[in-house]
């Protein structure tokens, strides 16, 4: 799910740095690879204004565009001035000045004090911050062989930073002094939740470790860094290496208008004008898997789709992944916990891999119990259409859509003409107008780094600035593959405080010359749940900067992107926005009808490919397998999936090799997204019962506990907070159709 970019999270706990999704649950991020991510426990300081008066720059950095004061609107970055040669000597200017103003915090001969230490850390590292955020922008986003190379040199200067920080001696004893008399202070609860946060994170990034062991976490992070960028690398790779050239109507047999105008932009756009291209973008690659009658086609496809990161060569993940587990095993094990799971898991809503796992197997179960009828009903398809082969991976999806047609008289060719990109954003944003007051306003003006990127003005109700907010929704060659959330700067209020500026980056395929895109029903839900994290980090109310938006335990980051996801399916937003893009009639009551009926349908298969990712992904953390001894992944794999009894016709939806997630900000927590999917489906009710899906006064409380509430509070009691209750896994098992709404249960 969920990338918002945390460079110092890449250090000891190795979380990544985008809020990302690829909608987990469904259907399903982001990456990412993170939210990039949410901020995890162990966390260097985070930048709010400068601490230090502004010096002259050195003269190398004259010219340099990303130094100087960005005297653009709302101080984004001037990324048309930006080349690839300024990010390294930028750098390396902020990872200086970042170092002396932390020499500043930690020599202070003053007694430590939450101002002289805590805030000061606060403040501390706003051009590290500013400049790193670009850069990791741009890197997923925008990226090229140039800025890939650079990624690599950096990766391990990034970790090597944050650590040197996060295990200095000097100023972790302040911090721990500060800590030991927080009651005795006269401090806000908000004051004492950061004390209380930073405190914990330097401990669980090693603060309190021996020198020669503080020594190994450095190494450990450093080569950690260069792993997990290696490895991101390598997927993407993997993904813009391979094509599928469709030529002529028998290779187009059974893909419908829309998806063939898209495809054949993307072939003009690779020089193949006259020719369709197939890629691995997932909207690409699920909507040929979905519609092309050429089962040889679809066979080559699904291959070449399941293979990300394990085609051998220097591409190949898996001794990559392997040897990223054993660091993060041996990490754990420094800081005095049986596994990296283990560790993960103790600052988190769940607690422990035992509380994960009750959750996973009690879905699971059900899960594939309605998978092995949806096989049978696929079967009994295929057989009427004369195939004798048995159901495989690459038939899966082209047989559920026979068997929608025929049970609901529902296919996804029929609702793509009625989800036009442009009435899909119209319809997020009206959905937060109408919930929380603000708007979204046009603003060509603005600078942004691909002539495809849309830029907003947030606004609340008065008029006031809330934010601005970028949307880039196009696949690309250069692009991470994916959908996530991630931010160029965040939200507080120290000094003349700071508006948050949030992106949502997406991979849909563009329509043909002067035709308009058109999207699966899947990918208009993965838009509102990534404007659902948007809104997370724009809507944020908080006043220290590591305390803001998506800033939250990993399993509470989701809650408000899946739950944002609810209003898409409501009738009224469909009546207004669903419309033809031909005709401009909305979606016809018959097809709104026969498409709520449908919701739940292949839920089975939905659900069998995410939790066997998160039942590895756990498994994989758990293993209590002897420092040294590098699992093997192929095997694992197997091993994992013949032990849950993974239906054969289903594939993980990450496999190993290509699992961004949990090798960035979802390690050991891409359960995440089922565990705020509880939260979610309670949380929706709540609307439900008051009779109104945009009730004010709830709305009001649901911005004001959970969007803009940041991590102010524990999770848990946020959530108590808005809903007046704890939720149960019922809600999820129901939402899924898992089991019956039955009155009071």
């Amino acid at each position: 799910m969920a990338k918002h970019r945390q460079a110092a999270t890449k250090a000891a706990s190795g979380k990544g740095a985008k809020v990302s999704s690829n909608s987990s649950k469904q259907k399903h991020p982001k990456p990412s690879r993170d939210a990039k991510s949410a901020k995890g426990s162990s966390k260097a300081p985070r930048a709010a204004t400068s601490q230090s008066k502004a010096r002259p720059l050195p003269p190398r950095l004259a010219g340099n565009p990303l130094v100087k004061a960005w005297r653009t609107p709302f101080s984004i970055a001037p990324f048309s001035e930006i080349e690839p040669h300024h990010y390294e000597p930028a750098l390396a200017f902020a990872f200086q000045r970042n170092k002396g103003e932390i020499r500043a915090i930690a020599d202070n001969p003053a007694k430590p004090t939450f101002n002289n230490t805590i805030l000061a850390l606060e403040k501390s590292g706003k051009l590290l911050y500013d400049i790193s955020n670009v850069f990791h922008v741009l890197e997923s986003a925008n990226s090229t062989d140039e800025l890939r190379a650079i990624a690599r040199r950096l990766s391990p200067q990034f970790a090597a930073h944050y650590t040197q920080i996060l295990l200095n001696a000097k100023l972790f004893q302040r911090i721990d002094a500060i800590h030991e008399r927080r009651h005795r202070m006269k401090l806000d609860p908000e004051q004492l939740r950061l004390v209380e946060r930073t405190h914990l994170g330097f401990v669980r990034s090693g603060a309190q470790l021996k020198p020669r062991e503080k020594k190994r976490v450095a190494e450990i992070n450093e080569r950690i860094a260069t792993l997990v960028t290696q490895f991101m690398q390598n997927v993407l790779k993997d993904e813009q290496s391979w094509h599928l050239v469709l030529d002529g109507e028998a290779e187009l047999a059974g893909l419908p208008e829309g998806f063939r105008a898209s495809a054949a932009r993307a072939a003009e756009e690779r020089g193949l004008a006259g020719k369709h291209v197939i890629t691995l973008a997932r909207s690409s690659v699920e909507g040929f898997l979905t519609f092309s009658a050429r089962r040889d086609l679809r066979e080559q496809a699904f291959g070449a789709w399941i293979k990300r990161g394990a085609n051998g060569g220097d591409s190949d993940n898996r001794a990559v992944l392997a040897e990223i587990v054993a660091l993060r095993q041996e990490y754990a094990r420094l800081l005095g916990y049986e596994t990296y799971a283990a560790f993960a898991l103790s600052d988190t809503m769940a607690k422990t891999p035992l509380a994960v796992g009750g959750l996973l197997n009690e879905v699971w179960d059900h899960a594939l119990s309605q998978a092995n009828e949806e096989r049978a009903a696929l079967t009994e398809a295929a057989r009427s259409e004369g195939s004798k082969d048995a159901i495989a991976g690459w038939d899966w999806r082209y047989y559920t859509e026979k068997v929608r047609k025929a049970k609901f008289d529902l296919d996804e060719a029929e609702l793509r003409p009625y989800l036009q990109l442009d009435n899909v954003i119209a319809a997020a944003f009206a959905c937060a107008r109408r919930l929380f007051g603000i708007t979204f306003q046009p603003r060509n003006d603005l600078p942004s780094y691909h002539p495809d990127v849309r830029t907003f003005e947030v606004k609340d109700r008065r008029g006031q600035h809330v934010g601005i907010f970028m949307g880039d929704y196009f696949a690309r060659p250069g692009k991470q593959s994916g959908a996530w959330m991630t931010s160029l700067k965040s939200q507080h209020k120290i000094g003349k405080g700071s508006r948050p500026i949030i992106l949502n980056v997406m991979n849909f395929a563009k329509g043909a010359e002067g035709q308009p895109a058109l999207l699966s029903f899947d990918d208009a839900r993965t838009l509102f749940h990534e404007l659902g994290h948007g809104l997370h980090g724009l809507l944020s109310d908080v006043t220290y900067p590591s305390l803001w938006g998506t800033s939250v335990s990993r399993d509470f980051v989701e809650l408000p992107s899946q739950l944002y996801e609810h209003w898409l399916m409501q009738p009224a937003v469909l009546k207004e926005f669903a419309l033809h893009y031909k005709t401009g009639k909305p979606m016809p009551a018959k097809l709104l009808h026969r498409l709520k009926a449908a919701r739940n349908f292949n839920q089975g298969f939905a659900t069998v490919e995410y939790t066997a990712c998160a039942l590895a992904d756990m498994k994989l953390y758990a293993s209590d397998a002897p420092a040294g001894a590098p699992i093997d992944i192929s095997r694992f794999e197997e091993d994992v999936l013949a032990e849950i009894g993974m239906p054969k016709e289903i594939v993980m939806r990450h496999r190993l090799p290509h699992f961004m997630h949990i090798v960035g900000g979802y390690a050991a927590g891409y359960y995440s997204y089922m565990w705020s999917e509880v939260m979610d489906a309670d949380a929706f009710a709540a609307f439900e019962e008051a009779g109104d899906i945009f009730d004010a006064k709830t709305a009001q409380r649901l911005k004001r506990h959970i969007y803009a509430s940041g991590n102010r509070r524990d999770p848990h009691d946020a959530y108590v907070a808005f809903r007046g209750r704890a939720p149960s896994t019922a809600s999820l098992l129901k939402k899924r159709g898992f089991l019956s709404a039955t009155p009071g249960a």
